[in-house]
């Protein structure tokens, strides 16, 4: 009888093991798009592959505790904010990520291109609040 309640004690599953965090995947793939990352970039970023966040974006499971902690630190968040314990603090539209990337990537070019690429950007923006207001007036008057 010893034997057999013995058996069942190291059948049953590890609770801690079993119990995801409710709504871990899809928190992850938000957060992960609100950052403006793919799931190959948020791999690469966090020592995984694109498969691996795909798989813990999918899934009811979780990552290990390291690569909790490792997904947080690329994702800058802390690991109560991915595990939906805290509220995120900084909330960001994945559109607005897509171009607050973009834009730091100018970073990486040579000084005069910076300056061609800023000044191409305020041309556009002078050009567009020079006519906004003229196409608002002749939408409203059809």
């Amino acid at each position: 009888m010893l034997a057999i309640h013995f058996d069942l004690i190291h059948d049953a599953p590890d609770p801690m093991k079993t119990k995801p965090v409710d709504g871990f995947g899809a928190r992850l793939a938000a957060i992960r798009q609100s950052r403006g990352l793919t799931q190959a970039e948020l791999g690469a970023a966090a020592g995984a592959s694109q498969r691996v966040i795909a798989y813990y974006e999918t899934e009811t499971t979780q990552p290990p505790g390291a690569l909790l902690v490792d997904l947080a630190r690329a994702l800058k968040v802390t690991s109560d904010e991915l595990l939906g314990l805290e509220p995120l603090t900084a909330k960001t539209s994945p559109k607005t990520a897509r171009l607050l990337k973009r834009l730091q990537r100018i970073e990486e070019l040579p000084p005069a291109d910076q300056r061609a690429v800023l000044k191409l950007v305020d041309a556009m923006l002078e050009t567009r609040r020079r006519t906004a207001p003229a196409s608002r007036s002749r939408r409203r008057a059809s």
